[in-house]
């Protein structure tokens, strides 16, 4: 627990001015400055109402608090997979450190459930189209899960380097 305004300058000893932090932020705040990180959940709660992410009627594969998962519309392969964060954000640089995390935890849980649910696929390429010159179409932070087989192209070495042609033999 931590006061918002220290009481060494004046804070009060109330509920009002009592924000909960780990120990580490809680220990180097200190007294030094008087940052109210009670409004932080917030942010997340940003949609753009024209966006078709944060617009989804369909219903998700996982959820958590920050994240999603749904299965490609177009999908490369069987089991391809999309995990959006619920904040409307252009891009993954655009993510707070706790989507992050959701995004990742749910790029686990579906990684393990593909990988339960079909023995054939032997290895994944996780993606993301970062702006338009990168081929990103749709302007919403969007990370692609793609289950790979042996035997699903001809020459699988490169990997994503082969979205630029020629690029994927080195």
């Amino acid at each position: 627990m931590d006061h918002i305004e220290p009481k060494s300058k004046g804070g009060a000893d109330e509920l009002s001015n009592f924000q909960a932090l780990c120990f580490t932020c809680n220990s180097q705040k200190n007294n030094r400055d008087q940052t109210d990180f009670r409004g932080m959940g917030a942010k997340y709660d940003q949609r753009d109402s024209s966006c078709i992410f944060c617009n989804l009627k369909k219903e998700t594969l996982h959820e958590n608090l920050l994240a999603f998962v749904i299965p490609d519309e177009f999908p490369v392969s069987e089991g391809h997979s999309i995990i959006i964060p619920k904040r409307h954000c252009s891009e993954y640089f655009d993510l707070a450190q706790p989507e992050v995390n959701a995004v990742h935890s749910l790029i686990i849980k579906r990684q393990e459930e593909l990988k339960k649910s079909d023995q054939s696929i032997q290895g994944f390429n996780i993606g993301m189209n970062c702006g338009e010159v990168a081929g990103q179409t749709v302007m919403h932070c969007h990370i692609h899960l793609i289950p790979r087989r042996h035997g699903d192209v001809p020459k699988p070495r490169g990997g994503i380097r082969n979205v630029i042609p020629g690029k994927g033999d080195y």
